[in-house]
């Protein structure tokens, strides 16, 4: 009787059992390949399915989007109105707001005169007086410039009737025609805007 050579089973190593791992997920993922490919061609038809439309909701869609069309048309309406608006109510605050300073400053127009008189009279330079006088007048002409007044620059330049009136004429041959011999009274513009009218004397 002969006696059959019994040879030990192989022990499995941590390579083979790596390699055995590897082996199953490569199968895993290649059966899961066509499943994925197949979900994603389902898919792709999904989304180009057409739709057949009514006559009825053809024409109610045209319809929606009119209307659609008609409100936006009215909102572009609207938002150029309320800019418009918008423009035209600060711009006649701002009118408002000007004319309102204009007749406040005219007011102390009349204190700048006395003030001018008051410095310009007769009296010694050494006079605390006059010298009190000369820088209230100086700080009351700074205050106006402060406010955007300005004092119109009218001896010796042609007469304006829009900033000037003429309330004398003389003839003068050293001077032009038409040209502001004296300043009776002195005009002012805040802006270009007169708030009072120079009075002069015209020659020639």
């Amino acid at each position: 009787m002969s006696e059959e050579t019994k040879q030990p089973a192989a022990e499995e190593t941590p390579e083979t059992q790596a390699g055995t791992e590897q082996e199953t997920a490569a199968a895993e993922q290649t059966a899961q390949e066509p499943a994925e490919k197949a979900g994603k061609s389902k898919k792709k038809k999904e989304k180009e399915k057409t739709y057949t439309l009514t006559q009825q909701q053809m024409e109610a869609a045209e319809l929606a989007a009119k209307q659609l069309e008609s409100v936006k048309d009215q909102f572009v309406r609207l938002t150029a109105e309320y800019d418009n608006y918008r423009k035209r109510t600060t711009k006649e605050k701002d009118a408002l707001y000007q004319d309102a300073k204009a007749d406040t400053i005219s007011a102390f127009l009349a204190v700048y005169d006395n003030l001018e008189r008051g410095a310009s009279s007769e009296g010694g330079e050494d006079s605390p007086h006059k010298k009190g006088l000369e820088m209230i007048f100086t700080q009351f002409k700074e205050i106006l410039q402060k406010q955007g007044v300005t004092e119109m620059e009218a001896l010796g330049k042609p007469f304006d009737p829009e900033r000037m009136n003429a309330v004398m004429h003389v003839d003068d041959e050293t001077l032009g025609e038409n040209v502001v011999a004296q300043v009776f009274q002195a005009g002012f513009m805040l802006g270009d805007k007169v708030i009072r009218h120079a009075i002069v004397q015209v020659a020639n």
